[in-house]
């Protein structure tokens, strides 16, 4: 009876004893975690939670998840914050996480290294949006592979800051396309063909994909020489641009078309290198134009290659109306009229000034009457319009 006394008091004892020290080791653990720091360099990337090192019982997995979210907002406060040091404002930062969310997890040294380079170029805020938004996936890329080499370049070739940063905001890409495989190399090819680096620089902003799309062979070296137009001509910059990035299956067929409507070959070629831009329309915007101007104009067709400003209006909002409000003014018998001449001269019009001289020079019911035609025949807009898709991003090229 004594013994087993004795072995539970003894027992007791001891469990007093376990218990007095681990309260004792939690008050250690609690006082020391309490007070633990990490360095100024690291504490904004890691957020220490010290109950996970605590001896009084916790469920693992609560505290990982805790951790692992705090780790995760601890990032998008890193990045807003990087950005908002940088300059931009929170509209700014809404835009760009918005373009390209994946920036919210960007590693924050990285990041910050990038955007130091962008600063020391002269880029803004309001840039980098712009870049951004046409390049989402710019600042996941390298942009310091040969950077001095690369600026040194540039800067010798576009011959001034402000001119660089103009076409890097165009075109970010600049920074990071092959600099000794694809940028020199087209560069010199230009300049090879009679291309001066003024010319270059004013097509390299006006197109700022002009450097990965450019591909010339000799069947495009024989367009350029259809065309007639000469190194010295303003145009030539333009025509040699324009087939250097074209597919060679897109001149093909946009020949083909204007084919359809009697011109030979050499008036084609020699129309391009009087407006080398009738090589941007697609063909469909071509056959609606020259379908209305033949059919519903009675106009010829040669009178295209001499005003081939008709190929580029807009049939609903220009060539349509205006033409109809011709026909309503010849059949009211009112003067002046839109006939002939007169006719190329109010297309080309700007429509403040064309409905001054055409519809308010009357008396204010006959010019009620004319503006009230002419604004319905404006409205009237091509069979599902408004449910077409655009699917282009970033740049319009």
């Amino acid at each position: 009876m004594g013994a087993a006394l004795f072995s539970r008091r003894r027992c007791c004892n001891r469990t007093h004893s376990l218990h007095a020290g681990l309260n004792q080791l939690r008050k250690i653990d609690t006082e020391f975690f309490r007070n633990f720091t990490l360095s100024s360099s690291n504490t904004s990337r890691y957020n220490i939670n010290y109950c996970l090192f605590s001896t009084s019982p916790l469920d693992s997995t609560e505290a990982l998840s805790e951790v692992a979210l705090s780790g995760i907002n601890a990032t998008l406060k890193d990045s807003a914050h990087i950005f908002g040091e940088w300059g931009c404002s929170e509209a700014d930062i809404f835009k760009i996480f918005a373009r390209r969310p994946s920036l919210r997890k960007s590693d924050p040294e990285i990041l910050q290294s990038k955007l130091e380079i962008l600063s020391k170029l002269g880029i803004t805020s309001s840039d980098l949006v712009k870049m951004v938004h046409c390049r989402p996936r710019f600042l996941n890329c390298r942009i310091n592979l040969f950077l001095n080499e690369r600026l040194e370049y540039f800067e010798t070739f576009f011959r001034s800051r402000q001119v660089l940063v103009k076409a890097i905001v165009r075109n970010p890409s600049l920074l990071t396309y092959d600099f000794h495989n694809k940028i020199k190399p087209v560069i010199a090819m230009y300049e090879s063909l009679g291309v001066s680096k003024k010319d270059l620089i004013t097509v390299m902003l006006s197109r700022p994909t002009l450097i990965p799309r450019t591909n010339l062979n000799d069947e495009k070296m024989d367009y350029i020489r259809k065309t007639g137009v000469s190194k010295e001509s303003r145009m030539y910059k333009h025509v040699v641009s324009l087939f250097a990035i074209s597919r060679l299956a897109t001149i093909r067929e946009k020949v083909v078309n204007f084919e359809k409507y009697g011109f030979s070959e050499d008036e084609i070629f020699s129309l391009i290198g009087r407006s080398p831009l009738v090589l941007t329309l697609s063909i469909d915007k071509v056959q609606r134009n020259m379908t209305f101007i033949l059919g519903t104009m009675k106009l010829s067709a040669y009178l295209v290659l001499d005003n081939p400003f008709l190929l580029f209006f807009n049939l609903e909002a220009i060539l349509k109306p205006r033409y109809l409000l011709a026909c309503k003014i010849e059949d009211m018998g009112v003067e002046p009229g839109i006939k002939g001449p007169a006719m190329l001269r109010a297309l080309r019009m700007a429509d403040k000034r064309f409905v001054s001289a055409f519809i308010t020079c009357h008396n204010a019911e006959l010019a009620n009457e004319l503006m009230t035609y002419y604004k319905n025949a404006k409205c009237v807009r091509r069979l599902a319009e408004s449910s077409k898709k655009y699917y282009c991003k970033g740049f319009p090229f």
